[in-house]
């Protein structure tokens, strides 16, 4: 038995030994390999702009080709961008590793650099074109809260306001200004350019959206099963005695043994099975136990590559965050715009339904289930002082602060939503 064991840790340690090597091969190739496919997606940039806009660059504005033509363009060139800023990140942080930077990389490494900076400039244009109606719009609200105000504080004569007013009322002058935009040459243009500048936005925000929520769930998935779980395997051996990472584990697997016993002899007491021996029911549970152990210790595996796969997918989703500062700048502009636009009553109507999930008066037992299983998830025992601390504080928190940025903000931005807000809880 001693001889068996022996044999399969060195077996185990060989095995070990050959991965890491593997490994370590891999990651000093990553150098080389990462800058050849940031060369590449460079390359097709630059055939693209030599194909379809005579070496300029890419941009949706091209009068040469057809909205569709453009916008799919557009999008071949942000993947492009992409897997060549990704690429550099990786040769940058493998050169500062392993020191294995040489001459030859540096041609390369100079047009990707020259590709990525002339796009650059052009996110950044887009960015803050994007921006402006927003922070107009934020002005103007914000102008408007602050003219209530100030009402309240100092009350202004009826005659100031007359005179503010004007001699037509201001509907007429917004008829008078839409008639004279309809006939203006150039209107349709300007729609048509806000059009296609709304869509791209809509499009870039709801890919970024879709991409930080797949990349780091793909990230974890991938590699728990492909590279955490056949390590932690390995190395944690069915001979191991440590089945179970804590006791509520095994109080588990207790209780699923003793209900499975309790069943057979409720079954042979009232004769819904044939009548065993006290030998064949002994058998019975020892394989019923060797079962339940087996699928506890794979339990267990399970747990702790959880843990290693939890953070691959964290540092997936803030290496999305660092790529994408463009796509971040665009997906609040894009959410700014979602709420702005909705009605006073349907942003009453999310605040408290937002509080009520999380703040209200069920909420403790919510956050004792999410608590629970993230226990679970993470193998580690369920600490009910932990818990209960947690729902003391933390939803007293979050409800504090939430009241505040209603203050604060909400008041500012839109008093409308917040006495409609008031008159709901009412």
């Amino acid at each position: 038995m001693s001889l068996s064991l022996s044999n399969k840790t060195s077996q185990l340690v060989t095995k070990l030994k050959n991965s890491l090597r593997s490994a370590n091969q891999h990651f000093r190739q990553t150098c080389e390999r990462s800058l050849e496919q940031a060369y590449q997606a460079v390359l097709k940039i630059k055939a693209i702009e030599d194909e379809y806009f005579d070496g300029n660059k890419i941009s949706t504005e091209s009068t040469n080709h057809t909205t569709s033509v453009t916008s799919c363009l557009q999008a071949d060139l942000d993947k492009k961008l992409n897997i060549a800023k990704l690429r550099v990140l990786e040769f940058k942080t493998s050169t500062f590793v392993f020191g294995n930077l040489n001459p030859n990389h540096l041609a390369k490494l100079k047009l990707v650099d020259e590709v990525l900076d002339k796009y650059k400039n052009v996110a950044e244009d887009y960015t803050s074109q994007a921006l402006v109606p927003l922070s107009e719009t934020v002005k103007n609200n914000s102008s408007q809260a602050n003219l209530q105000s100030n009402s309240t504080i100092e009350p202004i004569p009826v005659e100031s306001i007359n005179n503010q007013r004007g001699a037509l009322p201001r509907s007429i002058g917004r008829t008078i200004n839409r008639i004279k935009n309809d006939f203006n040459p150039k209107e349709e243009e300007e729609l048509i350019r806000k059009f296609r500048s709304s869509r791209a936005k809509t499009k870039t925000a709801v890919r970024f959206l879709l991409t930080l929520i797949i990349v780091p769930l793909l990230a974890q998935l991938l590699s728990k099963n492909l590279l955490i779980n056949p390590i932690v395997d390995r190395v944690r051996v069915e001979s191991i005695p440590q089945i179970f990472l804590h006791y509520e584990m095994k109080e588990s697997a207790l209780r699923d043994l003793q209900s499975f016993e309790e069943e057979i002899k409720f079954d042979n007491i009232i004769n819904l099975a044939p009548r065993m021996s006290e030998e064949a029911l002994e058998e019975r549970i020892k394989y019923k136990a060797a079962e339940i152990a087996k699928e506890y210790w794979q339990k267990s595996n399970s747990s702790i590559s959880n843990v290693f796969a939890d953070l691959v997918g964290l540092f997936a989703f803030s290496l999305v965050l660092l790529m994408s500062r463009r796509e971040i700048a665009i997906l609040k502009s894009f959410m700014d715009d979602v709420v702005y636009g909705l009605s006073d009553s349907a942003k009453a109507f999310i605040i408290i339904l937002f509080t009520d999930i999380f703040v209200g008066f069920h909420s403790p037992h919510g956050w004792e289930v999410i608590l629970e299983a993230l226990s679970d998830h993470l193998g580690v025992p369920a600490n009910r002082s932990f818990i209960s601390l947690f729902i003391a504080t933390f939803p007293v928190i979050l409800d504090s602060i939430c009241k505040y940025w209603i203050f604060r903000y909400l008041s500012r931005i839109s008093p409308s939503a917040l006495s409609t807000l008031k008159t709901m809880n009412e």
